[in-house]
Parts: structure tokens; C-alpha cells; sequence
């Protein structure tokens, strides 16, 4: 049996999965609130409390560098520790990877069902891949090609420096790094960061705030209630924001293919892309993921797809601990 983990700033989904074939076989699953618990500790114990299955090995994505089989989580008060884990499960083995890394290696699980295509890229597209994932945080990954499959390898891009890239862009840059000193990507891209673009066009006069909408933000998550009044049409400061948002996470996403020259395709990951489907697919994401200047011509040939299933993460985490511990190839 096979116990698997993604590990989140906002929950904690837990599964156990027998390996049936090279096909992966869920056989329970449990999402807990990650900030109601002190560690991961806690919560793996109570899960195999009700559970008690014999577990041979276990792998969990974690959001956050894992250095030395530790990872200090980057939303979360956590120090998780493979070693302490191995022996709190009694077994041999834990491993500890990036969630953007166990989402990279989910990708090869996923059906069609589970895949939106924003650009359809070459015919014949194949080579390293790339994962790019907005959500409590914004991690990103990549997919080396060896020539017979993809190997995922982390990254922490979404923390290097966010690059505007026209005057409205520079004035939010500006505005971000009187509050944050130093303005990455992920204070874009995130949940906090569509807040933090909403707040800067309400506060530099680029839209009125009603009401009804400053009562929802102070008592509900900022960024699904932005998301959610620019998609029922509600408020037409959200729309703005979430246009501009979708215009980054496009700028960023190309960005993100070009160096890691992602011919084999671009994944769009993370909770935020299933809920605005319908403004990924508008073309204000294509267009700013293509304005590379003399690079346009590679990357229309990338295929470009959003990944729908939310279970990505921990699928990659049960494939991982199947491949490094021999079981799957």
C-alpha cells in the first residue's frame, strides 16, 4: 500500500493507493484543514488511525522547498521531516517532494477529460515540459524529457521577481513594493495576489467598490469573491482584476516556457484555473503568454493545457513513491 500526501498552505488531501498493474488504485482518501493542525505529524496519525492500513511507502508533495529530506512549508508554520515521518509510519522509506514536482508527475495519470487546451501547439510537440500552478501560492515545476518519458524536477520560480510589462503593470509593481519590499510573482499570482491587484485598482480610482462587495470581502476569502462577482458579471472592478490577473498568469506562463524550453507543452495547474475556465480561454492569457518579441514563433508551437482534476498533486505523490521505490517503472 502506498500512502500519499498534498500537502497545501490551505488543506491537506491524504489517500492510500495500491498499485495495480502501472495503474494507480485509490482506496481511501481524506482532506483535512492544513491550519487547524500544529504538523503534518498530527495529521497523518489520525488518518491511519481510521484507516489502518500496513503502508510499504509514502510520498508527500509539500508546498515549499524540500532541502535534506526537510522542508520548512512556505504558508504554513510546519517543519515536515521525511526521517521523523519514517518513523512515525514504521516503515522504511518517506520521501518529500515540491507539490508543484508531484503535480508534474501526476500529469502522465491524467485523462483527456481532465485536460482544457488553451493552445493546441505542433502536431509533432514533444521534448521538456512545464507546470505553472496559482493558488494559495504559485509554484512552478519542470518535466525533463530522457527520451522515453518525462522526470519532473522542482523549482521555486514563483518567488523570483515579478516583471511588468506595460505602464499599468509598473504602477502595480510600484504600488506592491511600498507595501512588500521586494514583489515576486506569486504576489501576483495567488489567491492573495488577485487581492492584492483587485486593492490596486480600487485604491488608484480604477473602479468603485460597492457596498454589498466591501461586506463580502471582509467576511468571506477575498480572492473567490473577486473571482466569483467578475464571473456572474457583478462588478466590473473585479472583472477588471481578474482580466489583468489571467493577463499575468499568461506573461508568467510564457516566461516559464522559454527557459525551460517546454516543447512537449505547458501545464496550467493549481485551485484557481478550474474556476475562471472561461477567462483562460478568452485571449487576453494566449496573448500575453505569446508577446516574447522574436521567441512568438517557438512558442505557438507548445501546447498549452489546464489541468481540471484537483487530485494531480496526490496522484504524483502515489506515482513517485511507486517509481523510487521500484514498484512501477
Amino acid at each position: 500500500m502506498i500512502l500519499a500526501g498534498d500537502i497545501g498552505g490551505t488543506k491537506t488531501r491524504l489517500a492510500l493507493f495500491r498499485l495495480e498493474g502501472d495503474r494507480l488504485a485509490e482506496v481511501h482518501e481524506r482532506i483535512f484543514p492544513s491550519r487547524e493542525h500544529a504538523g503534518l505529524d498530527g495529521i497523518v496519525a489520525a488518518f491511519l488511525a481510521s484507516h489502518p492500513e500496513e503502508v510499504k511507502h509514502a510520498c508527500f508533495g509539500i508546498a515549499g522547498p524540500v532541502r535534506g529530506e526537510r522542508s520548512f512549508t512556505t504558508n504554513l508554520p510546519w517543519i515536515v521531516d521525511a526521517k521523523a515521518l519514517a518513523r512515525t509510519l514504521r516503515i522504511a522509506r518517506v520521501w518529500l517532494i515540491n507539490d508543484l514536482e508531484a503535480n508534474a508527475y501526476g500529469i502522465g495519470d491524467l485523462r483527456e477529460e481532465d485536460l482544457v487546451t488553451l493552445n493546441a501547439g505542433s502536431p509533432e510537440a514533444i521534448g521538456d515540459a512545464a507546470i505553472i500552478s496559482a493558488g494559495t501560492g504559485l509554484g512552478e515545476a519542470g518535466l525533463y524529457w530522457d527520451g522515453a518519458r518525462h522526470r519532473p524536477f522542482p523549482s521555486e520560480g514563483g518567488h523570483a521577481d515579478f516583471a511588468p510589462a506595460d505602464d499599468l503593470q509598473i504602477e502595480l509593481l510600484v504600488h506592491l513594493l511600498r507595501k512588500h519590499g521586494h514583489v515576486s510573482w506569486e504576489r501576483v499570482l495567488s489567491g492573495a495576489g488577485l487581492y492584492n491587484i483587485y486593492s490596486f485598482l480600487r485604491d488608484t480610482g480604477r473602479g468603485e467598490e460597492p457596498a454589498w462587495l466591501a461586506g463580502r470581502l471582509a467576511d468571506h476569502d477575498p480572492a473567490a469573491v473577486i473571482a466569483r462577482a467578475a464571473l456572474d458579471g457583478r462588478s466590473a472592478l473585479c472583472d477588471r482584476a481578474l482580466r489583468l490577473f489571467v493577463a499575468l498568469y499568461g506573461a508568467e506562463a510564457g516566461n516559464l516556457a522559454l527557459k525551460v524550453m517546454a516543447t512537449g507543452g505547458v501545464f496550467i495547474g493549481g485551485g484557481i484555473a478550474p474556476k475562471i475556465i472561461d477567462y483562460l480561454k478568452d485571449d487576453a492569457f494566449m496573448k500575453a503568454f505569446l508577446a516574447k518579441g522574436r521567441m512568438r514563433t517557438l512558442l505557438e508551437g507548445m501546447p498549452v493545457k489546464v489541468i481540471l482534476n484537483d487530485r494531480t498533486a496526490l496522484l504524483g505523490a502515489a506515482r513517485c513513491a511507486a517509481r523510487r521505490s521500484g514498484d512501477t517503472p
